[in-house]
């Protein structure tokens, strides 16, 4: 699968006391990658949600914190789909920060993400749509 890239600065709001980015806002810039990234597939939270009558929920999180992010910094936000079942799917994602040419970026943050499909009316547990996991494959 290929790579989405979502570009962040990082803001005051997203700092702490020490101008350094506060550990959960990691997950913020995670949850807007995979929100993009969805968007640039042509999928639209809000009608799947209308239409298909389920939704997606985070049901488990992996982080792993490498480097701070500070005041002004310019990062990527990656995502990855990595698995895909009926029900869930795990998407990889990393945070880099990015340097002026030729100096590569510098990964700051990774995360391994997984999401559940569920009906929602109940937040039950249910299938994932066929043709949302044939647009997810693509």
């Amino acid at each position: 699968m290929a790579e989405f890239e979502f570009p962040i600065r990082v803001y005051w709001e997203d700092t702490d006391a020490g101008g350094i980015v506060f550990y959960a806002n990691y997950l913020k810039f995670f949850e807007r990658a995979r929100t993009e990234w969805l968007r640039a597939l042509g999928v639209h939270q809000r009608a799947l949600r209308e239409q298909a009558g389920g939704m997606f929920v985070v049901a488990e999180s992996q982080v792993k914190y490498l480097r701070p992010a500070r005041l002004d910094d310019e990062l990527v936000v990656t995502a990855r789909l990595q698995e895909a079942g009926r029900a869930g799917m795990v998407i990889d994602q990393q945070a880099w920060l990015l340097h002026p040419a030729p100096t590569p970026r510098q990964l700051l943050c990774s995360a391994r993400i997984r999401v559940g499909w569920v009906d929602a009316a109940t937040l039950k547990p249910a299938r994932i749509p066929p043709e949302l996991l044939n647009t997810l494959h693509s």
